[in-house]
């Protein structure tokens, strides 16, 4: 069985509520059919105009989430027109388990509704930037690289400097966020500062950083900040032909 049957086969038996709110987009509209078809939940697209008969309960989940966001009933209805608004209150009051959207609005939207609608995980109090930021980020992927593909994560924290051999701000905000999750103990490995090349390819790492726990075999990787990490997934997915 294929890493990529697994996870089907885990998303068939756990039968989650997916909602995808850029309905009118044509390859939305596939990814709903190919969902239903595979079985791997059950799927609501959202259109235009948007069901008012859920208005009211979400107006009331928005207000009590971001009341200095949202003072007024008609403010919490007037962000609810926008569809990732409104996807993303569905799963904050638990009428959906999921939402996945971002393929026709800018990140910075889709961010923005989950903070509004669902807010951030226990503990995380940044979303990009800071050091502390980070070291959240890694403790947040060790735990989803377990439960998603099952195995034990190797955390590698990226940088343009491999274990000193650059220096600068940016270097330092890594070796911050590497001394921030050391105080934490927590239970996997991880290293850094780290060139990408020296935490995947393994005879570079032992060139670059000899007797690291994460140089050579990491599987899980934490950008430096929001920019890299935005640039190095596009360069994946597009490059790999996705």
């Amino acid at each position: 069985m294929t890493f990529r049957d697994s996870v089907y086969e885990r998303a068939r038996r756990a039968g989650r509520r997916i909602v995808l709110p850029e309905g009118t987009d044509e390859r939305v509209q596939e990814a709903a059919r190919r969902l239903e078809r595979e079985g791997l939940g059950v799927v609501e697209v959202l259109g235009r105009p948007l069901p008012a008969s859920r208005i009211p309960d979400l107006v009331r989940h928005l207000r009590a989430r971001r009341p200095d966001t949202f003072p007024t009933d008609a403010a919490a209805a007037a962000a609810l027109q926008h569809p990732l608004t409104f996807g993303a209150a569905l799963v904050g009051v638990g009428r959906a388990d999921v939402m996945v959207g971002g393929a026709t609005f800018p990140s910075g939207d889709t961010i923005r509704a989950a903070l509004w609608g669902v807010g951030v995980a226990s503990g995380i109090t940044t979303v990009s930037g800071a050091f502390e930021q980070l070291a959240d980020s890694a403790v947040a992927a060790a735990r989803d690289r377990r439960r998603i593909v099952g195995d034990e994560p190797i955390v590698a924290f990226l940088s343009y400097s491999t274990k000193g051999s650059a220096a600068g701000p940016r270097v330092e905000r890594v070796r911050q966020a590497l001394e921030s999750l050391a105080r934490r103990q927590p239970d996997f490995a991880f290293d850094g500062e780290l060139q990408t090349d020296a935490a995947l390819v393994a005879h570079v790492a032992v060139r670059k950083a000899p007797g690291s726990r994460a140089a050579g075999h990491a599987n899980v990787l934490v950008f430096p900040d929001l920019d890299s990490g935005n640039i190095g997934y596009k360069l994946v997915q597009r490059l790999g032909g996705w």
